[in-house]
């Protein structure tokens, strides 16, 4: 039985001992708003449980961590899952089951963005299996919760006895007219400039990711600093509830076992070799991965020849100590020999070399190769039918740009199942997505659906960067007008506390994104920055070196972007020739139901006959017609039938027409797509007619003038005799049938 289940006295309590006891601490942001945190009443099981308020949203967050940790586990085994209730926003689920199922890739994001900020929090010698949930159970459209999972999770923490190095919070700071805001409304937030939700504990920021429109260096740093200073005051708030709870003091543990004689000889043994690969320069990463194993395996045997009988080595201790040993050889060559692993200066980019159209059968596609890692990019062009439909308990809508990101296993020459995307390709995905977003044409100037698929075939860092690059040369392939070309390069860091000494790497390497201090990636046009995702792992970043790192970053990028113009200079002035076209016909709102038709019978009418496919929409008090087809004389079918609907009969204009019936007075004309009017039996010739038999046919086309328009009933008057020579009459002679 658990600790936490109630014992047998429950019973004799009275209603009065059974109510919670809640405490509550208030943090003002900068604009007057109030965010309330309050703990004590909800799920109070849990090791820690808040619930962060502000406006009516509301997040209820909860932590639970083990005890103990399973043998041989040298890491934290930490999942966060951020998930929206329906009813927090008085909505059903759609689909088949009604319900919530797995998390949406925005929860995934969402999720993504409170575990790499508090992930570094925790002891590096913790290693309990811990669950962070965070669940919206009240929901206002105007005030997106996603800015306060941060806070949520550190304050559940806060109030429970599990350890945590510093307390932390995340903001979203938006520019909105020149104005820095935090956590600003869903109004205020499509109108910004700069958009960027930042991570940090009080002293450090520790995580950044968002999207802006082409901004400088000095801008983007700049809403950084703004949203650290809100950060702090979150920060305190926690510690004051901390001690309002009396939870200061946290649990004790011991997740790990060392053998300090056993890391000594490993560390006089095999530091040097371990140095001596690290500053060798050498540039392949499976010669350099060999390289490194050559000299575990050595030591292995070494150790295994001095057992005696019945002693094993502790292959943990062995690989934990090793890879710290590496790291640290590594992390020294790089500062002392004023070079990297691979032999590159810092600020030195690995070669690149790109091809554009190389698939003949995709709508666009590019090949982009920097140094080991490699993607196979994707366009392919859409009708508003393939738009991706988003039902979220906070979102709903549509999509005309989607971008996939896939990591196979053998692009870094592994051997793994082939699944469903993870968190990771979800993650670097929508990076890539929020770099070309901003680049993309207006609906205006823009009417396809639009999907960019990167596969990945070789990776040895910042794959998601080089998405972004054959994203923009594959778009420009495709003949989509994008508003300039964007390049992504991923920066990292090496530091020494003690020395002070430190070095930013340019287009890291994967062994450089794993012993290094950050993970800086930028993405940008020549003008400006358009995303950014930042991890630090190390504490006491100042300012000065992010500022540094942000200027290096756009020499390297401008670098980037001067390598993929050669291959492509600018967009093709064409689709490809199997592309499909779009034609938009804008028609008066009050046509839309014309065009349609009674049950969508014109409509379907017209992609029969044509073979082109038709969607409609009403947005700006008008229509739009998207016409969609794959030759030109099926577009312009379409087309024609489109604006003969909605065109408006003018009197006295020349028609061609077909005679739909005939009736004893007189014939019934469809002059117009979807119009018909009255050819009464006395405007057929100048003749008298006593009747139309053998004189017109059903189906038979004919030319005919409006006359007149019927003012109150809209009924249209027809003339053929008009268009007709008017015969002569001498004497008595009557005109004949």
């Amino acid at each position: 039985m658990s600790d936490k289940t109630p014992n047998s006295d429950l019973k004799n309590l009275t209603e009065i001992d059974m109510l919670p006891q809640v405490f509550r601490k208030t943090i003002q942001l900068p604009d007057g708003r109030e965010i309330v945190i309050e703990t004590g009443k909800l799920a109070r099981q849990a090791d820690g449980a808040v619930v962060v308020s502000m406006g009516s949203t509301m997040l209820l967050a909860t932590v639970v961590s083990v005890n103990d940790a399973k043998e041989g586990v040298d890491f934290l085994p930490l999942s966060v899952d951020y998930q929206e209730k329906f009813a927090s926003s008085g909505k059903i689920p759609g689909g088949f089951l009604k319900r919530e199922g797995k998390l949406s890739d925005y929860e995934v994001l969402i999720s993504r963005l409170v575990d790499r900020a508090i992930r570094p929090m925790f002891p590096d010698d913790y290693h309990a299996e811990t669950q962070i949930n965070i669940f919206l159970i009240s929901a206002d459209l105007q005030t997106p919760p996603d800015a306060l999972a941060g806070l949520a999770a550190s304050a559940a923490i806060a109030v429970s006895d599990i350890p945590l190095e510093d307390y932390i919070s995340e903001v979203r700071v938006a520019r909105v007219n020149g104005q820095l805001l935090i956590n600003p409304t869903a109004t205020q937030l499509a109108e910004a400039d700069i958009e960027l939700m930042v991570g940090a504990s009080y002293d450090n920021i520790l995580m950044v990711e968002g999207e802006m429109k082409e901004v400088s260096e000095e801008e983007m740093l700049e809403a950084i600093k703004y949203a650290h200073e809100t950060i702090k005051m979150q920060c305190i708030a926690q510690k004051e509830l901390a001690q309002a709870v009396g939870k200061t003091e946290k649990r004790v543990y011991s997740h790990e076992n060392n053998d300090e004689a056993l890391y000594a000889r490993m560390e006089s043994e095999l530091f040097q070799p371990l140095y001596e690969v690290a500053k060798s320069a050498i540039a392949n990463k499976n010669l350099r991965s060999e390289s490194f194993k050559a000299i575990k395996e050595g030591f292995v045997e070494r150790l295994k020849a001095g057992l005696g009988e019945g002693e094993e080595i502790n292959k943990y201790l062995v690989e934990q100590y090793f890879s710290k040993l590496k790291k640290k050889a590594c992390r020294k060559a790089t500062l002392q020999e004023k070079h990297r692993l691979d032999g590159r200066q810092y600020n030195e980019i690995r070669p690149i070399w790109c091809e554009a159209g190389l698939l003949p059968s995709p709508h666009g596609s590019a090949l982009f190769t920097r140094g080991e890692t490699q993607s196979l990019t994707t366009v392919t062009l859409g009708t508003k039918m393939d738009e991706q439909m988003i039902d979220g308990a906070m979102n709903s809508g549509y999509n005309k740009f989607i971008l996939h990101y896939n990591f196979p296993s053998f692009s870094t020459g592994e051997v793994k199942p082939n699944r469903a995307p993870g968190r990771r390709e979800i993650g670097h995905g929508n990076l890539a997505y929020r770099a070309l977003k901003v680049v993309i044409p207006p609906l205006d100037e823009n009417p396809y659906t639009i999907r960019v698929v990167s596969d990945i075939l070789e990776s040895n860092g910042s794959s998601s960067m080089a998405t972004v690059c054959a994203g923009t040369l594959a778009l420009m392939d495709a003949g989509v007008k994008i508003k300039a070309p964007v390049a992504g390069i991923a920066m990292g860091l090496i530091s020494d506390s003690e020395t002070g000494d430190y070095a930013v790497l340019s287009d890291i390497l994967g062994d450089e994104d794993h012993l290094g201090d950050m993970d800086f990636k930028v993405t940008g046009t020549a003008k400006g920055i358009t995303a950014t995702q930042m991890d630090m792992k190390v504490y006491g970043l100042s300012y000065d070196v992010l500022s540094k790192a942000l200027h290096q970053a756009r020499e390297g990028r401008l670098h980037i972007l001067g390598k993929m113009l050669e291959v492509l200079a600018e967009t093709r002035p064409e689709l490809k020739p199997h592309a499909p076209r779009i034609e938009v016909i804008k028609i008066p709102q009050d046509m839309i139901g014309a065009v349609i038709g009674p049950g969508g019978k014109v409509v379907q009418e017209i992609q029969k006959d044509s073979g082109a496919v038709i969607s409609i929409e009403e947005r700006d008090g008008a229509g739009y017609v998207n016409i969609f087809a794959t030759n030109g004389e099926a577009m312009q079918k379409a087309a024609k039938r489109v604006k003969g609907i909605v065109a408006v009969p003018e009197v006295g204009q020349i028609y061609e027409g077909k005679v739909r019936s005939i009736m004893p007075f007189g014939a019934f004309v469809e002059f117009m797509p979807g119009k018909d009017g009255l050819l009464h039996i006395s405007e057929v010739k100048w003749e008298r007619l006593e009747s139309l038999e053998g004189v017109l046919e059903v189906g038979e086309e004919i030319t005919v003038k409006l006359l007149d328009v019927d003012k109150k009933t809209g009924k249209f008057k027809l003339s053929r005799k008009v268009l007709l020579p008017k015969p002569e009459f001498k004497g008595d002679n009557k005109p004949k049938k």
